[in-house]
């Protein structure tokens, strides 16, 4: 290794810029649904466990979307699966 580097052009900030898609913000959760997900996700053996809360937040705006009729038949298939 060099024992002096030149940091004269080096700019701070991500390597890699980001997709776009995902914006960074600060947000504070409690300890425990922190705790679950990341257990969750070791669990699955690995993953992220932000993209695990990015998913259930969808889920759960994409159901609150959904008509009542909708949200009795999903649930109604899914409890006839787990009896069958």
């Amino acid at each position: 290794m060099k024992t002096n580097y030149d940091f004269s052009k080096a700019r701070r900030g991500a390597v890699l810029p980001g997709s776009g898609k995902k914006v960074r913000i600060t947000i504070r959760l409690d300890r425990d649904v922190i705790e679950w997900f990341r257990a969750r996700v070791e669990a699955q053996g690995g993953g992220n466990y932000q993209t695990m809360i990015n998913q259930a937040l969808r889920e759960h705006i994409t159901r609150r979307e959904q008509p009542l009729e909708e949200t009795l038949r999903r649930v109604v298939r899914e409890e006839i699966g787990r009896a069958s």
